[in-house]
């Protein structure tokens, strides 16, 4: 078997999967269904790019066609961070707005490459494709898309973090782990791309095989992965609200007078002091789900005003805050020697988390120990 054989065969199960993910995704229940849908569109897309490893054998009589199905994977990278904002953000809509990212798409296909479309209808001879101005300007067309699309789901998924330790206690980060994961993935997946391009110019036509055999096993891997992440975490992350803003971003002005200052301090020890010690005695945080806005009712302090107390004042993440009462409570737990019979996994759902892995790690960062080993000490 040649390099053209595997890879073509490569090719072939890696569209297969992707369909298949497509389908799986269109079709599985879950309450989020837009970013089941926009991710299913990422995957035909990407499979539509894939077959070009094996579709030029079909299309060889009708290479406007070939030319057209080269231009969906301008659509790929922006269904990727369509997808992205809807798991983010729980009130995602798609509004006609978000129609500007076809742009690339439509403008690639209605003004540069007509030419091409036109020549090959009318039996006109165009000369090699990768030799012409319109295939260099498609791909660099392509390399500023990647680029402005990942480093815009990077900066997405920083604020995300941010507005969820500032506004929700629930240890799973899942949702942020999952998609930068996946994020870095493409990076890296698109920049052995970017060299395999590279080597399409360089004369080297037996590496430039290659690298095309090992363009399609990642491209395999990768849908592979994203399959076995469904099967295993086949629920929808929860999402943030898009509407929640950052603490930095809604700090009050401070009034300089010295009166002032000394009342606000007051003001605000009295406040900090009221929060501690409901957190003491009431113990909000053994709900799993707890939000600063349901902490915010139930103290009857505006959640704005608590946001600032937690994140500026006490200079704690919420998440951090919250958990360090947890942490504090099953350190207690584990001191006693009358529930020596429970063990870690039941200790940490008393205390409020709902993943061992969170609970480790979140008692470790403030213990520098384990639970076990906390026990034995």
């Amino acid at each position: 078997m040649d390099q053209l054989d595997l890879l073509q065969g490569i090719a072939r199960i890696s569209v297969f999967v992707s369909l298949l993910m497509a389908f799986f995704l269109l079709t599985v229940k879950t309450e989020n269904k837009l970013a089941n849908r926009l991710f299913a569109l990422f995957f035909i897309f990407s499979a539509i790019d894939l077959s070009g490893f094996f579709m030029y054998l079909y299309t060889e009589d009708h290479r406007n066609l070939e030319i057209f199905r080269a231009t969906f994977c301008l659509l790929g990278m922006p269904s990727f961070y369509l997808y992205v904002l809807s798991v983010c953000y729980s009130d995602f809509k798609l509004k006609w707005k978000h129609l500007i990212h076809l742009l690339p798409f439509v403008i690639v296909n209605l003004i540069f490459i007509p030419r091409i479309y036109l020549s090959i209808v009318n039996g006109n001879f165009i000369g090699p494709l990768n030799e012409m101005s319109e295939i260099y300007f498609i791909q660099i067309l392509i390399e500023f898309q990647y680029v402005f699309y990942i480093v815009s789901v990077f900066l997405i998924l920083k604020k995300y973090k941010e507005i969820y330790l500032e506004n929700y206690t629930n240890p799973s980060v899942s949702t942020y782990k999952w998609l930068f994961q996946m994020t870095c993935v493409f990076l890296i997946a698109h920049s052995i791309v970017l060299l395999k391009n590279i080597l399409r110019y360089s004369g080297f036509k037996e590496v430039f095989l290659w690298a095309n055999v090992l363009v399609g096993t990642i491209a395999l891997f990768i849908t592979c992965w994203f399959i076995m992440k469904a099967l295993k975490y086949p629920e929808l992350f929860r999402g943030v609200n898009s509407k929640l803003v950052l603490t930095k971003d809604i700090l009050p002005e401070i009034d300089e007078k010295p009166e002032a200052v000394n009342q606000q301090n007051d003001l605000i020890n009295a406040q900090i002091t009221t929060l501690k010690q409901y957190m003491n005695e009431k113990e909000p945080f053994l709900d799993p789900s707890l939000t600063i806005q349901e902490l915010a009712n139930q103290i009857s302090i505006p959640v704005r005003d608590l946001s600032i107390l937690i994140n500026h004042h006490i200079d704690q993440h919420f998440f951090d805050f919250v958990n360090e009462y947890r942490i504090q409570k099953a350190m207690g737990i584990l001191r006693d020697q009358s529930k020596n019979q429970l063990t870690v996994l039941e200790i940490l759902y008393e205390v409020g988390f709902n993943s061992k892995s969170s609970f480790n790690t979140s008692f470790k960062k403030y213990t520098n120990l384990t639970p076990t080993a906390y026990r034995n000490s």
